[in-house]
């Protein structure tokens, strides 16, 4: 600021009359004031555009979280009518085997036979609805257990197995696209004592 002063007392020293040296500190302080003011506003914008870009970064943010929330709605909305369904198929799928083991090809009833292929086209028809809309049965035997897709109901004396595996499934498990509805109900194989 002095030195903005000094340059102002050289340029208007005609102007000025020696009775005018008041004028001169007044007019300079001004310029000191608004040059401060300036770099206080352009500090308010640089902040303010910072708050600008981070709120626009959170809505950006928040508005993909929504859209992520809203197809996974989509997704697994049908999840507790899946686990429903999973319940009707394994009745009719222990259905399906009970006749099976009733009808013999020797029987001169040819009912029951029909009645089991009948039960077949049903579950063959329900297991292809399931897969359509991403329902899937889990086969874990001979895999590794894993405790977010299985359940241990007992353990096996491990016969040609690996300690860990699974060696049977009491009831089959099912995944809606790859999230484990219900867990498979497993034996698993150990080391004999």
């Amino acid at each position: 600021c002095a030195f903005s002063t000094a340059a102002q007392q050289r340029s208007t020293g005609d102007e000025c009359g020696p009775e005018d040296p008041s004028d001169e500190p007044k007019h300079s302080l001004s310029d000191c004031a608004l040059e401060h003011k300036a770099i206080k506003l352009e500090e308010q914008v640089r902040d303010l555009t910072e708050r600008y870009r981070k709120a626009l970064a959170d809505s950006e943010n928040v508005r993909r979280r929504t859209q992520k929330f809203v197809e996974d709605a989509k997704l697994f909305g049908i999840q507790s009518f899946c686990r429903d369904l999973v319940e009707v198929a394994d009745i009719l799928e222990k259905t399906a085997e009970s006749a099976a083991g009733q009808a013999e090809p020797s029987d001169p009833n040819p009912t029951l036979k029909k009645i089991y292929e009948g039960l077949s086209l049903i579950e063959a028809k329900l297991q292809s609805v399931f897969a359509k809309h991403g329902l899937q049965k889990m086969n874990p035997v001979g895999g590794r257990y894993d405790p977010y897709d299985h359940e241990i109901i007992c353990h096996v004396p491990a016969e040609g197995m690996q300690p860990g595996t699974v060696a049977l499934v009491t009831q089959d498990g099912y995944k809606l696209h790859g999230r484990t509805i219900r867990h498979a109900l497993v034996g698993v194989a150990v080391e004999a004592q």
